[in-house]
């Protein structure tokens, strides 16, 4: 052979016996391999097709089945919620960079228990990434052997060598999103008012390492709000797990939440709309955000809504009380010519939108310099909507703020309280849910993160 190259069958044949070792003995590291340079890199696409065959998990009904996957125990995807059926069809896509040749995929199967803190535990199963269609048998617990079956497809293509050593199992879609929402008032006390939809979104975004390296953003030490969150001391435990009992509230998996796949930026100006006068209209309305240092994922919930009153931190309530995150602060959409200048009796598909996105978290107090890499990472995800990255001390930031909730008021007939958080006597709010005990509880996470060396496949 030339100086320089391999030989191709030498280099089959050592796939195939680290695949063998491998699985012999788990303590082998797919990833320090593919580092070192005994096995290559792949750009994989997994279709998760579908099971046929699961077991009826409840006494009535069929089941509500969604599954759980990782790649090596690096990173993990979680898929919607089928509900009433035992051969569900889920036809979802999941896109990873850098992934090692020999890697192994796990999926775990369970079954959606609405109002209760556990989900049923349906089995297993471990394919290879090579490509091709796979068919696998479900393993259950114990003697419980025969679960089902899943079908899946795999396809790859070589990695580019110049990432991969640098970002590992990096996350590439699609961009997926759920919706969580809840109808709060007088759900506990009967109260005759009509009912309101307060919401949260969750977003994965792709390629959040690429624009903002190892940065991340720490809870504020000069903020007494924070300190009362994070700090020591039975006071701040105590907080701590009343807005982890929110979180888990505000994030629940369940059927009835929307999921879907934004396929750029005047998706998620669709994701903004809310009714008025004249129809589904883009809300002008204000956003509480973070993006997750533990899944990259894009959470936000409107921040004047009553629901989410007597939580000190709504940016910690959304990150789940972590200790850090990668960006957080508000948002909101306008015209590119301003809410101020704005003719209601234009269609919203005629108006060219932008996001105005900011560092306002008294929380994480995330750093101005880094404004330009997070408008950098949301153009990215939200091809061809522009966005406009302004420092929470901008004058022209608060400008736009007023003139969004100026034209809410006054043009479409917002009240005043719906745009601070103040609840009505009698309503329903998140902290009262949490004090009552509410177990709805199984969170709706897919994890896109890479965690070093440690495994990390447990839901939040």
């Amino acid at each position: 052979m030339p100086a320089g190259h391999r030989n191709p069958l030498s280099v089959s044949r050592l796939v195939e016996t680290v695949h063998k070792a491998k699985h012999r003995n788990d303590t082998v590291d797919p990833l320090e391999l593919a580092q070192r340079g005994d096995v290559s890199f792949a750009d994989i696409e997994i279709q998760f097709i579908g099971a046929s065959g699961l077991p009826k998990m409840d006494v009535v009904g069929l089941a509500d089945p969604y599954f759980v996957a990782n790649l090596d125990g690096k990173i993990s995807y979680v898929s919607s919620v089928k509900a009433q059926t035992l051969a569900p069809v889920w036809n979802e896509i999941w896109r990873v960079k850098n992934v090692p040749v020999i890697s192994d995929l796990n999926v775990e199967v369970f079954d959606k228990d609405d109002g209760r803190p556990h989900d049923d535990y349906i089995g297993k199963f471990k394919v290879s990434v090579a490509s091709g269609a796979k068919e696998a048998e479900i393993e259950g617990p114990l003697l419980r052997k025969d679960r089902g079956t899943f079908w899946l497809k795999i396809s790859s293509q070589p990695s580019d060598l110049s990432l991969a050593n640098a970002y590992p199992y990096l996350f590439d879609g699609p961009i997926r999103y759920s919706r969580h929402s809840s109808l709060t008032v007088g759900r506990l006390t009967n109260l005759p008012a009509a009912d309101r939809l307060y919401s949260t979104w969750k977003i994965y975004l792709r390629g959040v390492p690429l624009y903002f390296k190892d940065n991340y953003q720490s809870w504020n030490r000069d903020y007494k709000a924070a300190q009362g969150i994070f700090g020591p001391g039975p006071g701040p435990l105590a907080a701590r797990g009343g807005i982890q009992a929110g979180h888990r509230l505000l994030y629940s998996r369940a059927g009835r939440n929307e999921f879907g796949v934004l396929s750029g930026g005047a998706d998620l100006v669709q994701l903004l709309k809310a009714p008025a006068a004249s129809g589904e209209r883009v809300k002008p309305a204000v956003y509480t955000y973070i993006i997750s240092a533990t899944d990259n994922s894009f959470r936000f919930s409107e921040t004047g809504a009553a629901f989410f009153v007597d939580f000190a931190s709504k940016h910690a309530l959304h990150s789940n009380c972590a200790e850090r995150v990668r960006y957080s602060g508000e948002f909101h959409p306008r015209p590119v010519d301003g809410w101020a200048n704005f003719n209601e009796s234009k269609s919203d598909e005629e108006v060219q939108w932008e996001l105005v996105v900011d560092n306002n978290s008294g929380t994480y107090a995330p750093k101005k310099d880094l404004l330009g890499a997070l408008r950098e990472l949301l153009e990215y995800n939200f091809s061809g909507l522009r966005i406009v990255a302004l420092d929470r001390e901008e004058p022209s930031l608060k400008e736009s703020v007023q003139a969004c909730r100026k034209y809410a008021l006054g043009v479409r007939g917002v009240e005043a309280e719906e745009l601070e958080a103040h609840a009505a006597v009698g309503e329903d709010i998140l902290s009262h849910r949490v004090s009552v005990g509410e177990h709805d509880v199984s969170e709706d996470t897919g994890d896109h993160t890479y965690y070093g060396n440690v495994g990390r496949t447990e839901r939040e």
